[in-house]
């Protein structure tokens, strides 16, 4: 749907811009031992959450998954699947984002270590995450624990 037209400033022709959903990865990576990655964001919104970010231009959104991973965490990751996408435009308060979220495990996860956007980064165990949980992650964590659920039937 078109937002509102525009005069291009090179040629003066009217330009049509849209108004769409940025795009933005979450990772939601699983240690069977140590449970799963929290950040505890240092920007606003604050709160918990999985590591994640914006897609970057040019940029595919596994790339953007593992460079997130990376910048937040410290981690390197193996994505493993596609847990789902979340595009409520509500999910997010500072606009209507939609989010690609993988699960992934971490090549390391003895080095965990907070970094970029998180003030902290911990693995926490089912049970015993905090909350609530920043954005739309509960619902995330929710689903990716009912999929290993159905998994271990």
């Amino acid at each position: 749907m078109a937002h509102k037209e525009l005069l291009c400033p090179h040629c003066g022709q009217t330009v049509e811009t849209y108004r769409n959903p940025t795009p933005t990865v979450d990772i939601l990576i699983h240690d069977a031992a140590r449970g799963i990655v929290l950040i505890s964001r240092k920007n606003a919104p604050l709160g918990w959450a999985l590591p994640g970010g914006f897609i970057d231009y040019g940029e595919s959104a596994e790339a953007a998954a593992v460079r997130e991973a990376k910048e937040e965490t410290g981690l390197d990751v193996v994505l493993t699947g596609l847990l789902g996408v979340y595009s409520d435009p509500q999910r997010d308060p500072r606009g209507h984002t939609l989010s690609v979220v993988y699960t992934a495990q971490a090549l390391h996860p003895e080095t965990l270590q907070a970094g970029d956007d998180a003030a902290r980064a911990a693995f926490y165990r089912r049970g015993a995450l905090p909350s609530p949980l920043a954005f739309d992650h509960g619902r995330m964590v929710e689903d990716f624990f009912a999929t290993l659920d159905k998994l271990q039937r």
